[in-house]
This record gives structure tokens, sequence and C-alpha cells, in this order.
């Protein structure tokens, strides 16, 4: 029913406006790729792509992500807006007004913490990615899944599986890929470029915060500080944590790993993995969520005052 909708949606609408989360990563930009695909080739139209904040040079071979833009006028109402990966309005930060204003609104997503904040919702938190959910949509409906779309689709699964090595790699997820195998898509190449194009400074920036890393309670815990001062150093993107936190992760010892990174003196961003710990429940103390051992939350104060807040929290929850 709900894909019906989606359906007659985009067919009756002219203005359609893509957007997914602040920063977004390789499901987010797969999925939109994806989507924005879709439309053009079945529906003969042409979406606007919404990225907010970075988008890292190693997606930007993904087709038609060029098309993207950074700023919108605020002004605009569209007929159609989908978000894409968006456990949360509050991601879209200050280009939220953009979704409030539209007049008909979807949401596609896999977050378990994603409370349904649109006209209609399609949110599948067993999913591993929402590049999955939305193969699920796009066979349920049988359309046709080009070259172009299935790339965009690989790449979200393969980066949300983290190489389909997470826990979230399940028989379906292998059926899915197969699938996009078959169509044609590349493996090596979304490989070589999703994850070995790293720039010098990337990788210097990442060995530097591993070697300040700190380790609590019986080495359970693993995490690291990111500051402005540390991003300024090394000319650091966005996107230069990524990876970072399931490098901590790793360490045979490591039940809960995260990152507290300085977005100012007075907000602290953290990103937390797990082994065997509910990390999404410790994040929704703090107004965050995810999903069970992948999450990430924003703590409004200082690294130092976050840091003594949380690592509180991560004791109880390891000693409950």
């Amino acid at each position: 029913m709900k894909f019906n909708q989606l359906e007659d949606l985009i067919k009756n609408s002219t203005k359609i406006l893509i957007m997914s989360h602040i920063n977004p990563d390789g499901d987010a930009l797969g999925s939109t790729s994806s989507m924005y695909t879709i439309i053009y080739e079945k529906f003969k139209k042409k979406a606007d792509i919404l990225v907010i904040g970075h988008l890292p040079n190693c997606y930007k071979f993904l087709p038609h992500i060029e098309t993207a833009k950074f700023e919108f006028d605020i002004s605009m109402v569209y007929d159609l807006v989908i978000t894409l990966d968006v456990a949360s309005l509050d991601r879209l930060a200050n280009h939220q007004i953009l979704f409030d204003k539209a007049k008909n609104t979807i949401n596609i997503d896999h977050h378990k913490t994603n409370n349904g904040f649109a006209d209609i919702n399609i949110i599948n938190p067993s999913a591993s990615s929402t590049g999955e959910v939305l193969l699920g949509i796009y066979n349920e409906q049988n359309w046709d899944i080009s070259l172009e779309t299935a790339t965009g689709l690989y790449t979200a699964i393969l980066t949300d599986t983290g190489g389909f090595r997470y826990e979230n790699t399940s028989e379906k997820v292998f059926l899915s890929v197969a699938q996009l195998v078959k169509i044609g898509i590349n493996p090596n190449e979304i490989y070589k470029n999703c994850y070995e194009k790293k720039s010098k400074d990337f990788v210097m920036f990442q060995n530097s915060c591993v070697n300040k890393a700190e380790f609590l309670f019986n080495d359970k815990v693993a995490y690291t500080t990111v500051y402005k001062k540390d991003l300024e150093k090394y000319q650091a993107k966005d996107d230069f944590t990524e990876g970072l936190v399931e490098t901590l992760r790793a360490i045979d010892s490591t039940e809960i790993a995260f990152i507290a990174k300085e977005i100012d003196s007075k907000s602290t961003k953290i990103s937390m993995r797990s082994k065997t710990v509910d990390v999404a429940g410790i994040c929704a103390e703090y107004g965050g969520g995810g999903h069970t051992f992948a999450a990430g939350c924003l703590i409004k104060t200082s690294i130092d005052k976050a840091l003594k807040k949380l690592l509180k929290t991560i004791e109880e929850h390891l000693n409950g």
C-alpha cells in the first residue's frame, strides 16, 4: 500500500527534492543516487538533490551525484520531499524547513529509532541499510533496475555493512547484492572507489587519532578525541573520521568504542560502536540513537564534560 502511495506521489509531483542526513555516508549517498536515477529513468523527471555538509570525494563516482547542490532557496515549496537514511528530523540541520514546507513527504529508512516523521513512512529496522530497503521497494513494484540504479544500491549496502563484515550482514544482504551483480555492477571498482582512494592526510590524521586512544574498564572501552585543532592540522574534512571508530572496535578486548568530536566549545558529537552492548540505548540517553551496535548522539557541552558524563553512563551499562 505504502509502495503504491510512493509511486503515485512521484507520478503526481513536479518539484521533487531528495535529501539525506548531514554529512552523508555511503548509504545516504548511494540511496540518493539510486532514487534520483529511478525517478529520472522510470518517471522521466529530474529531482533536486540536496547534500547537507560535506560530500566525500570517494562517493563522487556515484551516478548523478554531481547534480547535487549544497544550498537551496528556503522559500521553495516542493510538491514532494523524500528523505533517505534520516533517523530523525534534526539530522536535516537547518534545511529541515524545506521538509516542513513540502506539500507531501516520504521517509525511507532502516534505523530502529526512526519515529515516522513524514506523511508516508517506509521504515525497515531489520534491513542492513536504506539501500536494501529501496531494493525491496523497487522489486515489489516491479521497477526496472538499471546499471546506474544498481551501482547506487550496491554502494549503500556495501558501506553500511562495512564491506559485508558487520552484524547486519544477513542472508538477505547477499541475495540482494547477488541480484545487483547479475545486473552488471563491478564490485571491485565500487570497492576501490569507496575504500582505496584515501589521501595521505586522511591516513595520517586517523593514525594520530589511534595513537592517542584511551582504554578504560579493563580495556573494554576504547575511545579517542578529535578537536578542531586536530582537523586543522591535517586539513581534515568531515569524512576523515569515517571508519576510525571501527578500527578501535576491532581491538580484541574492546566491547565499546567511540569517538568524541568537538563541534564547538559547547557541543560534542559522539560516534559509538559495540560488539555486545546496546549502544543505541546509551546514545538515546543524550537524545541520539541508531542501531544496536552502531549509534551516535550530540552532547551539548565541551568534550571534557561530555566525556565525564558519557563514561559514567557507559560504566553503568557495562555493570548493569
